[in-house]
Order: structure tokens, then C-alpha cells, then sequence
């Protein structure tokens, strides 16, 4: 490895370990409390180290967002080799709450954590490409369905935003223990089996 790639292996290494620390905090003690100068002393690095990399913590909290969306496009799409759409649309449910269950940190800060309104503000401007891209396959996965048969006298945006709900509540309730405090049998499993309930129904429709 020569000179040129060395330095940027280590550069990458670097952004990697502050978006790691910025992830970290964020979830623990929220946005408000977070700090270029806390993600610097997390990582044990100046924090001129950590503004040679992003302009500020929106920044940070942006590549967190775009890095937590691209992972889940990327287990989306491997869907789209179901020719079926009621099956694909059954099997894109699974896909999102297991990316929730195996990355409830960048779950909760994709789709909970309270974001600043500067953050808001930018993506109003630039438009939240990243969400908005992995609504847009729910909801033409829903037409699909709907061009097929199914969901008849429903609407495609309200529908698709139901099943979207559904599913990130199941997911949430889950990932923030909620689940534990209610008298149910076998808490750990429940969510598997509720979403198995829920694609009983729609599969009705």
C-alpha cells in the first residue's frame, strides 16, 4: 500500500470512528446534549480534528441519516427479484423491522430521535431523498398490489402510509423495551409473530 492510499485508508478510519461516536451519543443523551467538543473527547481526538471532516453536527447527523437509509435500500432491493407483489410487499415488511431489530441505534435515530430544526429546515430545502426514496418503493409495491387486485376501494397514499406506520410501531415498541412492560407471553418474540398477524390481514384485502 503506498503513501497516497495509506493516507486515505486512515482518513476513512477517522470518519468512521467520529460517525460511530456521533451515533452513539445521539442515541444515549439526545441531540440537544451532543457536542462537536463531546464527539471529540469520545474518540480522543482535538476538535479540530473532528471539523476537518464535518462543518458542524448537523453534518454528522445528515451522513448518519444517508449511511442508515442506504443500508436499508441496499436489504430492500435485493426484493426486487419477487415477481409477485403481494409477496414482495410481505417480505419488505420483514426486511424493515429486521434492519430495525439488528440496528436499533440507527433505527431510533433515523426515524425517533428529535432532530434539530436547522437539520429540518436543510431537508425541506434539498428534499429528504433518502426517506423519501424508501417510501416511494412501499408505495408503488402497494399500486403493484393494487394493479394485481388487491386493496380494493383503498387509497394508494393512505394505505401505504398505514402499513408503514404499522410496522415501525411494532418496530419501536420493540427496540425501546416497551413491549417488556405489558403482561404478554414471550415479549422477545412477539414481534415476529404480531407482523405475521398483520400480513394475515392485508393479505384479506
Amino acid at each position: 500500500m503506498g503513501t497516497s492510499e495509506r493516507k486515505a485508508k486512515e482518513k476513512e478510519e477517522i470518519k468512521t470512528l467520529i460517525l460511530n461516536a456521533a451515533k452513539k451519543l445521539f442515541v444515549k443523551i439526545g441531540n440537544e446534549q451532543v457536542t462537536i467538543r463531546k464527539i471529540a473527547e469520545e474518540i480522543e481526538y482535538s476538535v479540530g480534528t473532528v471539523y476537518v471532516y464535518f462543518k458542524d453536527k448537523n453534518d454528522i447527523l445528515n451522513e448518519l441519516h444517508r449511511q442508515g437509509f442506504g443500508q436499508l435500500g441496499s436489504a430492500i432491493g435485493i426484493l426486487k427479484s419477487v415477481s409477485d407483489p403481494m409477496e414482495r410487499l410481505k417480505a419488505l415488511g420483514r426486511v424493515y423491522f429486521h434492519f430495525a431489530l439488528d440496528n436499533p441505534d440507527m433505527y431510533d435515530l433515523m426515524f425517533n430521535m428529535k432532530a434539530p430544526m436547522e437539520f429540518l429546515e436543510a431537508m425541506q430545502k434539498e428534499e429528504w431523498n433518502e426517506g423519501k426514496a424508501t417510501f416511494d418503493v412501499l408505495r408503488k409495491n402497494v399500486e403493484k398490489c393494487m394493479e394485481s387486485g388487491h386493496f380494493k376501494g383503498h387509497q394508494l397514499e393512505p394505505l401505504s402510509f398505514v402499513i408503514w406506520s404499522t410496522v415501525h410501531g411494532m418496530c419501536s415498541l420493540h427496540i425501546s423495551q416497551r413491549v417488556k412492560g405489558v403482561i404478554i407471553e414471550n415479549p422477545e418474540s412477539i414481534i415476529e409473530k404480531a407482523y405475521e398477524e398483520f400480513v394475515a390481514l392485508i393479505d384479506k384485502e
